[in-house]
C-alpha cells in the first residue's frame, strides 16, 4: 500500500522530519518539512512492516501460542526475521523516495500504543499483543536509526500533551493546526495520520 503527495518546492530549504504511528505489521508515516511554526504536509503513506509472503510474520506471537516450545521458537525466530528484513526494506525505500523529492530527513518520532513491559502480563493473548507491539517498535525504531536519523518514541494518549510542551503552544491549537495539515491531501485524514503528523512536528526541533 502506498500513498504519497511528494514533490514539493522549496522542500530542500526547510527542516524535515518523519512521524510514524505504529500499529501491529504496519505504520503510517507522514512527513513535514518547515517552518516549524507552520510546517507543511509532504507525504502520506502506510508502511508494511511484515512481510506479505508471510502473513503469519503480521502477528508472529500469536502464531506461535498453541505451539511447542522447540517447535514455536523455530517458527519465532523465522518470522521475526521476515519483519526486520522487510521494516528495513519499506524504510529504506521510503527514505529514498524522501530524498528524491528532495527532503533531508534527520529525525523521526514513532507514536506507540503503549511501553509495558510484556513479561508483567499474564494473559498469554494480551501479552502477545504486548510483544508484537514491542517488537515492531524496536524495528521500525532500529531500521530508522541504521540511516543516521535521530529517533526517540512517544505513547499516543500523550502525544499531544508532549507536542505541546516541546512546540510550546496550546494543545488545543496544536490539534486545529494539525487537522488543518490533512485538507491540502487527496487522502484520509484520521487519527493514524494525525497523531504521526503530531510526532513528525515535534522532531523538526
Amino acid at each position: 500500500m502506498h500513498h504519497a503527495d511528494t514533490g514539493t518546492p522549496n522542500a530542500k530549504s526547510f527542516p524535515a522530519a518523519v512521524g510514524f504511528r505504529v500499529k501491529s505489521g504496519w505504520a503510517t508515516a507522514v512527513l513535514l518539512v518547515g517552518p516549524v511554526k507552520l510546517p507543511r504536509v509532504i507525504d502520506r503513506r502506510v508502511l508494511k512492516l511484515s512481510d506479505p509472503a508471510a502473513p503469519q510474520s503480521s502477528q508472529p506471537y500469536h502464531a506461535v501460542l498453541e505451539m511447542s516450545e522447540e517447535k514455536g521458537r523455530q517458527v519465532l525466530e523465522r518470522l521475526v526475521n521476515a519483519v526486520q528484513s522487510f521494516t528495513k526494506r519499506s524504510v529504506t525505500e521510503l527514505l529514498r523516495d524522501y530524498r528524491n523529492a528532495g527532503c533531508d530527513v534527520r529525525s523521526a518520532v514513532l507514536v506507540v500504543g503503549s511501553e509495558i513491559d510484556p513479561a508483567s502480563i499474564k494473559n498469554p493473548h494480551i501479552r502477545a499483543h504486548a510483544l508484537e507491539g514491542r517488537l515492531f517498535r524496536t524495528t521500525l525504531a532500529d531500521a530508522v536509526c541504521s540511516y543516521g536519523l535521530q529517533c526517540s518514541a512517544v505513547i499516543e494518549k500523550e502525544a499531544y500533551s508532549k507536542a505541546a510542551s516541546v512546540l510550546r503552544r496550546p494543545e488545543d491549537d496544536l490539534k486545529r493546526v494539525v487537522s488543518a495539515l490533512g485538507r491540502s491531501l487527496r487522502m484520509p485524514w484520521r487519527a493514524d495520520e494525525k497523531t504521526a503528523a503530531v510526532a513528525a512536528w515535534m522532531a523538526l526541533l
